[in-house]
């Protein structure tokens, strides 16, 4: 799959904060050629900037940059999502692939504006992307397969874990993963608080509050455990751990952090019937 990427046309339009993470994490994993891959951006001085940076052809004429493009990333904010649709329209072919990374904007909404019998394809990264680790869900429009999700997913592999959803669910996915790098700064920001209060150097409680987070996720993925399972590992009868545990239950953080998954999720459903 990677050595047929390097033979597509590519189009990046809005290589902004997460299209930029894409194309770049995208060029240095070796998945996308810099002579097949074009990008766009509003501004000409930062087009010339990011055409340095990247090694790729960056302009500001959306129309031009997917002429020829096998696969377009749309990479744009969600509200100028269905006017970029319509203006790039007239080079657009059901031959092509696009990906969108848009928040809250359907496979049906880019269907209707493209009018073409056009393969889409629906994705929701998270931040983390930038350092490799991030985590990004897809779905399908009307008129993608099976090896189109396949496309994407190679292609978002460069930057974390993928997987494949019903699009009912990515407004879920928006309130759990794509919110939850907040969610999770806050906790460890608390946690490394909490190391301040009980005497430790703030820098020390950053790395101890960070490093165990990363290594609690770590054996979840890799195992495969039910998190349950592994708190009930870690609390000895009688032990430390319990305390804390209680302490958390009383101040109730698991119905608060359902709680925003939840609330996060319904906004994500209100922006996308606009």
């Amino acid at each position: 799959m990677a050595s047929n990427l390097l033979n597509k046309r590519a189009a990046f339009l809005g290589a902004g904060k997460m299209g930029g993470i894409l194309l770049r994490a995208m060029l240095e994993k070796g998945l996308l050629s810099p002579s097949n891959t074009t990008a766009t951006v509003q501004h000409e001085e930062k087009a010339r900037e990011l055409s340095q940076k990247f090694g790729v052809s960056v302009s500001t004429a959306n129309l031009a940059a997917v002429k020829g493009a096998d696969i377009i990333f749309v990479c744009v904010k969600p509200q100028v999502v269905a006017d970029v649709m319509q203006q790039i329209r007239p080079n657009l072919n059901s031959n092509q692939i696009v990906i969108s990374v848009a928040a809250s904007v359907s496979t049906r909404q880019i269907e209707e504006a493209v009018k073409h019998e056009i393969p889409v394809i629906r994705a929701m990264p998270n931040t983390p992307c930038v350092l490799g680790v991030g985590m990004t869900a897809f779905c399908k429009g009307k008129y993608a397969s099976a090896q189109h999700l396949e496309t994407a997913s190679a292609l978002f592999s460069a930057v974390g874990r993928t997987v494949v959803v019903d699009e009912k669910h990515m407004d879920a996915v928006t309130g759990l993963s794509a919110s939850g790098p907040a969610y999770i700064y806050i906790i460890l920001e608390s946690l490394a608080e909490a190391g301040v209060k009980v005497g430790l150097p703030r820098d020390i409680a950053t790395l101890l509050a960070a490093q165990t987070a990363l290594g609690a996720s770590t054996v979840v993925l890799e195992t495969g455990d039910h998190p349950a399972l592994l708190k009930d590992a870690v609390t000895t009868p009688a032990g430390c751990t319990i305390d804390g545990i209680l302490e958390l239950e009383e101040g109730k953080l698991r119905v608060t952090l359902i709680k925003a998954v939840v609330k996060a999720t319904q906004r994500a459903k209100e922006l996308a019937e606009g």
